[in-house]
Order: C-alpha cells, then structure tokens, then sequence
C-alpha cells in the first residue's frame, strides 16, 4: 500500500503502518503529515491525513516488562463513553493504534476561565468513573512503595529516608477500600487533557488501570485546580453535591500520594544510578518559571528539577500541621 510521506516514519516500523493503515482505511489514500511530539512513553505518534479527516498513528516501541497490558482496553472504554478521541483501529499484539486527531486550543482559552475549567476536569473525571470498570493492575500504593525503593538508588544515601517514612504513614491512615475502585486515568495532567474549542478529551492511557477515586481527581487539583477557590468547582462537578470534610482531608493525604509517584517517575526519567543526586535543593515555582523562560534548561534538567521541586513539596505537605491534623484524625 502506498501512504504519502511513510519516510517520514522509521522504516523499521513501515510494515505495522501499512498494516494498520490498511485496516483501518482500506484502499483509501492516507498521507503523513507530521509528528506529534510531547509524549514520555516512548511511542512515537504522527498525524496521518485522509479524505475523511485527521486521525493521530501510534507506534510503540520495543515493550517493557513494565508495560500496562490493559492500557488499550482503558482507551477503548473510554472512547465508547466520549471520553477518550474515537478510535479508528487498534492492533494491541503490535502496539499500533489509530484514533480521531484533536486539533487543540489552549485551556486557558476555555470559556469561563479558570472555574469552569475545573468544573469541566470534574465533571470528565465523574463520567470516567461511571463507565465500565477497568481492569485491576496492582496496588497504586505498593507501586508507588516499589518505586521509592528504587529511587533510594537514584539520590545519596539518606536523603530520601524522609520521604519514605512520611509516605509510609500517609500510607498506614489513608482509607483505602480496593472493592470500590474504579475506572482511572492516573496521569490527569494538562499535557493529557486536550481542549478543541468546544470540550475535553483524556488521552494518552498507558498508565490507567482501576484505582481509588481520587487519584484523578487529586492530580487534576495539584495541575489545574491548585487553589481552594479552584478546588471547590471541581470537587463539586465529581460529586454532584458540596464536598464533605472526610473527602476533603482524605483529598490531602491522596494529593501527597500522586506528588510522590510524579517524583518517583521523573526521577527515573532523568537520572541513573551510576550517577545519583547528591542533594535535593530545589527552586521555587517562580524560580522554575524563569528558569524556562531562559531557553537554557534540556529535557533532563527540567525533569530533574520537577522532580526535585514535588520532593520538596511532599516533604513540606508531611510536615505541615494541616497533614498532621489529617492523619491525627483518620489514625
């Protein structure tokens, strides 16, 4: 099959293309237009054009062992709930997939401003959860436990030691019921959450998988509802109702969950362990902002420095009297 511009795609994976793209189209004629940069799995993605519309290609590359067996199944639930872009094809043996293409606008552009934006994020997280129920990975607290575990390789000894103990007790007071689990993203952040002038679509499902409720919801207020005023809308749209003050506290002790997973990764992203970090010390957000705005900073840098930054803030959250008075009262 001929497609227009497969050059621009790594020959090693023009086989799966024509494939897929067959499958999906027929002997219809697709052309490549671009890539799609902003991924961190490690899957390359291009726009690919036919006479009907954009649709986005996904390639995944060589498999992980640690890869989510489920994270198509996910995508396609949610894309049947209109939750996730459409889905053209799926071929999960090859790690291709082919779904509608978002042409996105910013979310600051979303009508309303700022509230209604996390109105919205909480009434998408409310209607992923009513779908049908992903399937079970593992435990989001064990995982993130093994992922500190490896993260102690990546830092100086010592320095994480805090940390893990802190997350250790979050983890021995935080209510957790795994019988009512339900469908999660896990990785609600902005760069996963697209806008197209009109409403919000999830993407990108590597990490979802069936999770306590307020992971998204959590993450979602630590991006884009992170003030009270900004929490409130989005607590009420999940709900449906005024938040109470057992969810609201049990919010805080999840927050400092997510923040300690998002550590963990980005740690793992940019740092090996022949080459552990010798300390922690962090900027502060307006520090970081300018830090960006110079152009200076690589992709490993901004990572490591993130990374740094949710380890300071977890630590601070533990420490805080409003946590302790949380724990205080679940335990």
């Amino acid at each position: 099959m001929n497609i227009k511009g497969i050059d621009a795609i790594p020959e090693t994976l023009h086989d799966k293309t024509r494939n897929a793209v067959a499958a999906a189209f027929g002997a219809a004629p697709v052309a490549v237009v671009a890539p799609v940069t902003g991924g961190a799995s490690g899957a390359l993605a291009f726009r690919i054009n036919t006479a009907e519309r954009d649709y986005l290609l996904r390639l995944e590359g060589p498999r992980s062992p640690l890869r989510n067996p489920h994270q198509n199944t996910c995508m396609r639930i949610a894309a049947e709930a209109g939750i996730a872009p459409p889905v053209r094809h799926i071929d999960d043996a090859n790690g291709v997939v082919i779904i509608d293409f978002v042409q996105q606008k910013p979310l600051s552009a979303f009508p309303g401003g700022p509230a209604a934006l996390a109105g919205a994020l909480g009434t998408l997280g409310r209607r992923l959860q009513d779908t049908e129920p992903f399937p079970v990975l593992g435990d989001y607290r064990a995982i993130i436990d093994r992922m500190i575990g490896r993260l102690r390789t990546l830092y100086a000894p010592g320095l994480i030691d805090v940390h893990a103990e802190g997350f250790s007790r979050i983890r021995n007071v935080c209510p957790w019921d795994a019988a009512a689990h339900v469908s999660t993203h896990n990785d609600p952040n902005q760069r996963n959450i697209l806008f197209d002038g009109e409403r919000l679509w999830l993407i990108d499902w590597e990490a979802s998988y069936r999770n306590d409720k307020l992971v998204d919801i959590a993450i979602m207020a630590d991006n884009l509802a992170t003030t009270p005023e900004l929490e409130t809308p989005l607590l009420r749209a999940w709900l449906g109702a005024e938040p109470d003050a057992a969810t609201r506290s049990r919010l805080v002790l999840v927050r400092l969950m997510t923040r300690m997973y998002y550590a963990c990764l980005l740690s793992f992203l940019s740092l090996k362990p022949d080459t552990p970090s010798q300390d922690l010390s962090a900027p502060t957000p307006e520090q970081f902002k300018a830090m960006l705005m110079s152009g200076q900073m690589k992709q490993a840098e901004t990572m490591l420095t993130l990374a740094k930054m949710l380890l300071a803030s977890f630590k601070v959250g533990v420490e805080s009297a409003e946590v302790q008075r949380v724990m205080a009262t679940f335990g």
